[in-house]
């Protein structure tokens, strides 16, 4: 079993290589769909939303991947592969202050209007509504994450543990909803 792991992932590390772009959009594709999976069945839904499903796959695989493939090359050029601390620091805050709160309002914005169809005023109210605290709580948990990311990651895995983190992010999120609506 261990050598199929071992053939596995130096196939991927291949593939990573020779089409970065593509195997990012698709890592973070199938991540986030493993995510909505196990959210779905870990919030009680008993028959799995295809529907919910594939469009999270096509947000991980149409932006998440590539998003994050661009930001990362971006930021690697910006501070020159740098990796001190003081660097890393940088990176981190500049990712903070800018891709994050744009991707999760992108998400929000997607997730209404898209996964759930509602309609613009409903989701606009709840965008104002829950934004904020969508931020704050981002931002007390993706900087150490960042952080990780860019000191000990090399460049062409960061989306990859990007996306896995936020696959785990995805769940617990979804539990954490769940404790709370059951608490009610």
């Amino acid at each position: 079993m261990g050598e199929i792991a071992k053939k596995g992932w130096e196939q991927y590390m291949r593939q990573l290589q020779l089409h970065p772009l593509r195997t990012k959009a698709i890592t973070a594709g199938v991540l986030a769909g493993v995510s909505d999976s196990v959210a779905q069945k870990l919030s009680g839904i008993q028959r799995l939303q295809l529907r919910r499903l594939l469009l999270k796959v096509l947000f991980g695989f149409a932006y998440g991947g590539p998003f994050g493939h661009f930001l990362h090359k971006l930021l690697d050029i910006i501070f020159k592969g740098k990796k001190d601390k003081k660097t890393v620091a940088k990176k981190v805050l500049l990712e903070q202050m800018t891709s994050s709160p744009w991707n999760n309002l992108l998400f929000l914005l997607y997730y209404g209007l898209i996964v759930e169809r509602r309609p613009w005023p409903q989701v606009k109210d709840k965008v104002k509504k829950d934004y904020p605290s969508v931020q704050l709580t981002s931002w007390m948990f993706w900087p150490v994450v960042g952080w990780i990311n860019h000191q000990y990651m090399p460049l062409q895995l960061r989306v990859v543990f990007h996306s896995f983190v936020a696959c785990c992010w995805g769940i617990f999120l979804n539990l954490r909803a769940r404790t709370m609506a059951l608490s009610k």
